[in-house]
């Protein structure tokens, strides 16, 4: 248990770092481009031009310049948009300079039996610079499809042994199921690079379990982040009023939801008195009131040698970006970032390039270059 003084010591530090707040600003935010409808990812290509996928269904190229392409990506299969649902997180494949593929994820099906899919194919070029796909196939389906447009997570990562790390919702409706990984609900899936099930996922073999189930007991995890130095998995997702949490993702561990949280529901009612329960994970660190979570990124630059290390986690009911600082498995900083923006922060994203880019959840959504003074 910790001391008092640790405790205390903490405490001051997380107060004064919030006090910072970026008053006095080391960087500049610049709009690359606008006109994007509701953006949610993006990736940068070997050649330095970047996908974007708009919620709406469309995958959209930034050309080097800072031009975005007239034409939309062709070839992806239906993107089922209502609500929250539609085209979610973009990735370049690791061995995209022997493949030419990328990976996406999105709603898929209908509003009565709707699912989050992940799909992979091979990116084209014609003649005229535009870009579609090829050899498109569906390579996870999330299980059981439900009813509703809510919680479909979608974020997802890779990790070096060839394997994806896919963060799921809870539906809304059946937040119950969350606490059952025989399903999908409220999970963590991991897969290979084509869709199949590794041999050492946690629940291999046990018939109470799904085999894709890498962890269970999320309520909508909407940022995921590798840490290759220290090779860790951290995650973060939305509470209901309050209860958005950080975690450090253990294969096989359940993270509590419902069962344990901070958070309310929206019509005030409390959902559990509980705040830990023995055999579950409680998270790195929560926040409430929510700031709405919607993506992190693990920033490793050299054009911001004082982030170096730090996460950064886009929020959008508190338009910002929260920094957080980890030494071990506490979190010993955190700051307020881009509040002058007065924007809804639906994606942060650490470029191959050093800078930080944003993207605004809008109707006529921005991609936002964070770059240092001076640069």
């Amino acid at each position: 248990m910790k001391s008092l003084a640790t405790t205390l010591a903490t405490a001051c530090a997380l107060l004064a770092s919030h006090a910072a707040h970026a008053s006095d600003r080391d960087y500049t935010t610049d709009v690359v481009v606008e006109g994007l409808e509701f953006p949610w990812g993006l990736d940068t290509l070997p050649d330095g031009r970047m996908l974007i996928t708009e919620r709406t269904g469309t995958m959209r190229v930034l050309e080097q310049d800072g031009r975005l392409h007239e034409q939309a990506v062709q070839g992806l299969p239906e993107v089922w948009v209502e609500g929250q649902a539609g085209l979610f997180e973009v990735k370049v494949s690791p061995d995209y300079r022997e493949t030419s593929r990328i990976y996406w994820s999105y709603a898929c099906g209908s509003a009565n039996d709707s699912s989050t899919c992940l799909a992979r194919g091979v990116l084209n070029e014609s003649s005229s610079g535009s870009l579609s796909l090829s050899n498109v196939e569906e390579i996870f389906r999330s299980s059981p499809g439900r009813t509703g447009s809510a919680h479909y997570g979608g974020r997802f990562t890779f990790l070096p042994d060839d394997t994806i790390v896919l963060g799921l919702g809870d539906g809304f409706d059946y937040r119950e199921q969350a606490q059952k990984p025989i399903n999908h609900i409220g999970s963590i899936v991991r897969m290979t690079l084509s869709g199949s099930v590794p041999s050492d996922n946690p629940f291999v073999g046990l018939s109470e379990a799904d085999p894709y189930t890498y962890s269970y007991g999320h309520r909508n995890v909407q940022g995921i982040a590798y840490d290759a130095r220290r090779d860790r998995l951290y995650t973060n997702e939305h509470g209901p009023r309050g209860g958005d949490e950080l975690n450090l993702m253990m294969p096989g561990a359940n993270y509590g939801w419902p069962l344990i949280t901070s958070g309310i529901d929206y019509n005030f009612a409390r959902i559990t008195p509980f705040k830990q329960l023995p055999g579950m994970t409680g998270p790195l660190l929560e926040w409430t009131p929510s700031i709405a979570p919607s993506g992190m990124a693990l920033y490793r630059g050299d054009k911001f040698a004082q982030w170096e290390g730090d996460f950064f986690v886009s929020a959008l009911a508190k338009k910002k970006v929260q920094r957080v600082r980890i030494a071990g498995t506490e979190v010993v900083e955190q700051e307020d970032l881009f509040t002058e923006l007065e924007r809804r922060i639906r994606y942060v994203y650490s470029a191959p390039d050093g800078f930080l880019y944003l993207l605004t959840d809008q109707q006529n959504g921005e991609l936002i270059r964070v770059q240092p003074q001076g640069e």
